[in-house]
């Protein structure tokens, strides 16, 4: 099943499922040498097909081209395999925030054959300590202005045995720059297996107890050739920014694998707020961008004081589904269209998308070339079309969880089973209804969170919006709505009323929030992402 490995260190193939739990892989159209290495096809294979002078990443004050880049990335892997003796196959965490250095450290491990686990800067050390003792790492890259946890968990790890510094501004003055600066700028990259695990990717469970996605060399390039060639139509041309960090899937996707895949620059942000990203879009003529919804209705708004976003063609969004009115109004004022899609971190990146030219709100589209999706009940039968059920999905990626009793959650009957609820509708198209464990069940009734935050945001006085279930001894579950009103609205009983009645008319009127909680403000991740789980933490009004 698995071709030939390069690794020394075997761990990472070693603790793969069992064969028997492994969801359907379908690799047709998707043809990589037996041995591959992703950093090389990533830098250097760029510069031997003429890329080299073209700028591949853009960041804190500089412009890097694609001979900049594979120089830089070979003189690393030549550091860390020299003075650090890193093993092929040994696993290497990257501690930093989306910055050029992250890309290059990222690039250059990935070269010298190791398994990285890339991080975010707002991981503090118990967090960090369970994804090492998770993935036995051994050795860590850390921007020297976000060491402090780093040190403090590596006092305590049995694993953690060198903690590294890397220079995260444009300065190349930290321990690694000073090493990898001697080096050749010629680097015989380790010779991997496509089959090899090059990237574990984290995600939460609902346990608190992280979950390790594995992912081989020839996925990184799979999700370039399947979702951005085929959805993005990416060219050289292309300038890339975006928000999300490059610790999760759809960050280094969009940031990293996306442009340097097709020889198009990356602009990487450490604060990605909306304003930087506009700043961003603005010099630099950004043309594809990558955020979630909440940035680019922030965006939406700067444009009515001024802000030019000409320069983009695409408007990517996902992390969370995007609302229509949303969709509506960002292809009204800006006549360019705004793609909703879904991925996950199991899946790598995006397997159903909205395309150019067929593209419509309140609709997730249809899966990518190569994959299937199906909506099905709690046994795994497909429902009727227009139904709510389980999206299950199979493609050339799938899920596989590294030494997890979960993996039999996640994979049935072959089948990715994303923990999302959707429904298929007449014509085949995929409309994201409720995490399929937000779904809220009220009197009976099954509401999805989604569709009421849709209707509310369709008031003029309502800014951003986060609808959750909560107990209630009458109905089992009734809707609460956390609302920030726009600038001059006033919130109060009358807003309350107001709120219901527009929801009231706008869709069934059993779904209208029964409580509406007014905010100044909801909690989001790093990425803008809404953070649903810490209203429901919060005692209601």
């Amino acid at each position: 099943m698995l071709g030939p490995s390069g690794h020394l260190d075997t761990f990472a193939r070693d603790n793969l499922p069992p064969p028997d739990q492994w969801p359907e892989i379908r690799l047709d159209g998707f043809d990589y040498p037996e041995w591959m290495n992703a950093g090389v096809e990533l830098t250097d294979r760029m510069v031997e097909r003429g890329f080299g002078d073209n700028t591949a990443l853009i960041g804190n004050g500089r412009r890097r081209t694609y001979k900049e880049l594979s120089d830089w990335t070979n003189r690393i892997a030549q550091a860390l395999t020299e003075d650090y003796g890193l093993k092929p196959g040994n696993r290497v965490l990257i501690r930093s925030a989306n910055n050029p250095a992250m890309v290059a450290c990222w690039l250059a491990a990935t070269k010298a054959g190791a398994v990285v686990v890339n991080t975010m800067p707002m991981l503090r050390s118990g967090e960090l300590a369970k994804i090492i003792d998770k993935a036995e790492i051994s050795i860590a890259l850390c921007d020297t202005r976000l060491m402090d946890e780093l040190v403090a968990c590596a006092k305590e790890s049995r694993f953690l045995k060198q903690v590294i510094g890397f220079d995260g501004t444009a300065n190349h003055d930290a321990e690694l720059d000073r090493a990898a600066l001697n080096k050749p700028v010629r680097f015989e990259a380790v010779k991997t297996g496509r089959d090899d695990v090059a990237l574990l990717g984290f995600t939460s469970g609902s346990t608190g107890v992280p979950k390790a996605t594995m992912h081989f060399h020839r996925d990184i390039l799979i999700i370039a050739d399947a979702y951005a060639k085929e959805v993005l139509d990416v060219t050289p041309d292309d300038v890339f920014v975006g928000s999300p960090p490059l610790a999760f899937t759809f960050g280094l996707g969009g940031l990293a694998v996306f442009p340097l895949r097709f020889g198009a620059a990356a602009t990487l942000l450490e604060q990605a707020t909306p304003a930087k990203m506009i700043e961003i879009i603005e010099t630099y003529k950004a043309t594809i961008s990558f955020t979630a919804p909440t940035a680019y209705r922030a965006m939406l708004a700067a444009m009515d004081a001024g802000a030019d976003l000409s320069s983009l063609r695409i408007a990517v969004s996902a992390g969370e589904t995007l609302p229509g009115p949303v969709f509506d109004e960002w292809v009204k004022k800006t006549g360019k269209p705004i793609l909703d899609g879904i991925g996950a971190t199991e899946m790598l990146h995006i397997f159903i998308s909205n395309r150019l030219g067929d593209s419509k709100p309140a609709c997730t589209g249809k899966p990518l070339t190569g994959y299937e999706a199906i909506v099905v009940d709690d046994d795994m039968n497909e429902v009727p079309r227009g139904t709510i059920g389980k999206l299950a999905v199979k493609g050339p990626i799938g899920c596989r969880y590294l030494a997890d009793d979960r993996q039999k959650d996640y994979v049935k009957d072959g089948w990715n089973l994303t923990g999302d609820s959707f429904v298929e509708d007449e014509d085949g198209y995929f409309h994201f209804a409720a995490r399929s464990d937000d779904m809220i069940v009220s009197a009976g009734y099954n509401i999805a969170g989604p569709e009421v935050e849709a209707a509310l945001l369709k008031h003029e006085a309502v800014l951003e919006c986060a609808v959750i279930g909560v107990s209630d001894e009458a109905r089992g579950t009734i809707v609460e709505a956390h609302v920030v009103l726009v600038k001059g609205a006033e919130a109060g009983e009358l807003m309350v009323k107001i709120l219901q009645d527009h929801v009231k008319a706008v869709i069934a009127p059993y779904k209208y929030p029964r409580s509406i909680v007014f905010a100044d403000a909801l909690p989001k991740t790093e990425s803008g992402k809404i953070q649903r789980f810490r209203l429901k933490q919060k005692p209601s009004a």
